[in-house]
């Protein structure tokens, strides 16, 4: 059987959908498994031990002659199924035209009524994305025994290169986020963060884009034992750092997705949206911290926005870390 699984959304998207990975290869561990991620993603799965090959769609550069290129290739590919996780048009014309025996994705998807099977999309609480996306696989008849959450798999260089870091006790801290109603105020974590222990060593971290915020904290924490590692590791190198630290704090973003995915222990900060959306944190050994207050404004949006639109952010502010 040859599965092609389709997710060209961010990074915290592809975590999650690893979960189906999981769920496919133990129902049927003789499957070959690709997947589609869109450009800058693709590092996530690397050395991943269940997939045969990674796609990738470059949405940035040449956005529409890739997407024919990709289409040409994936036809070749003759897939017995293709699973699309996403709701918009470019992927769900690709799945329509892929050529595959079955094609699965959500109704919600323009180009769904094309499809062999379409799933209802429901945004209902207690319902995790993890279980939503699952539900593509009942129509191909993979049924899953144990519900498996996402995986990644850091390799022994992905440890190594944290090593040096472990040599003590550690918190890592993820402050920031693409969103900025998803994320607790720089002063909130400099306020906690002055707030630890002395003698704990914290590790920030971000892609390269987060180095100046994480060292705006840093900075103002004026403690000599936090480390600025933002840019400094890949993702898998990220969560292999994530997966031995005391606790990593978080917030609703794709560094919480990285502990879910290696079992790190997490405190996840939720800002502006709520758990009740599916994106909540998957751990063993993992809570959310939010406001008490009520808030008739609380959630504002499912993914977050530039500014509070009330202008008060009193969904962040009165957090208490």
């Amino acid at each position: 059987m040859t599965v092609l699984v389709i997710q060209t959304a961010f990074i915290g998207d592809v975590i999650l959908a690893t979960a189906l990975l999981e769920q496919v290869h133990q129902q049927r561990p003789d499957a070959h498994i690709d997947v589609l991620v869109r450009k800058g993603n693709e590092s996530l799965l690397a050395n991943h031990p269940f997939l045969n090959q990674v796609l990738v769609w470059d949405k940035k550069g040449a956005k529409y002659k890739g997407l024919w290129q990709l289409l040409e290739e994936i036809r070749r590919s003759r897939y017995d199924i293709v699973l699309n996780l996403q709701r918009f048009g470019a992927t769900g014309l690709l799945t329509a035209l892929s050529g595959a025996g079955q094609t699965v994705g959500f109704a919600k998807n323009p180009f769904s009524r094309f499809f062999t099977h379409r799933v209802p999309h429901r945004l209902e609480p207690g319902i995790h994305e993890v279980d939503r996306n699952a539900q593509l696989l009942a129509p191909v008849n993979v049924k899953t025994a144990i519900q498996l959450g996402p995986k990644l798999y850091p390799n022994p260089t992905d440890y190594e290169a944290v090593q040096p870091y472990q040599n003590h006790p550690y918190l890592c801290i993820a402050p920031t986020s693409v969103w900025f109603t998803k994320q607790f105020p720089a002063q909130k974590w400099i306020e906690f963060i002055q707030k630890t222990p002395s003698e704990t060593v914290i590790y920030l971290l971000g892609a390269p884009s987060d180095l100046e915020a994480c060292e705006y904290i840093r900075y103002q924490s004026a403690r000599d034992n936090i480390i600025n590692l933002s840019g400094k590791l890949s993702l898998l190198q990220s969560a292999a750092l994530m997966q031995g630290a005391a606790m990593n704090y978080v917030n609703d973003s794709a560094p919480m997705h990285l502990c879910s995915a290696v079992n790190a222990p997490t405190t996840a900060i939720f800002c502006s949206t709520v758990t009740a959306f599916g994106f909540g944190p998957l751990a063993d050994n993992a809570r959310v911290v939010e406001t008490t207050e009520p808030l008739d404004c609380r959630p504002c949006g499912l993914h977050g926005h530039r500014a509070c639109p009330l202008g008060h952010f009193r969904c962040a502010t009165t957090i208490e870390l």
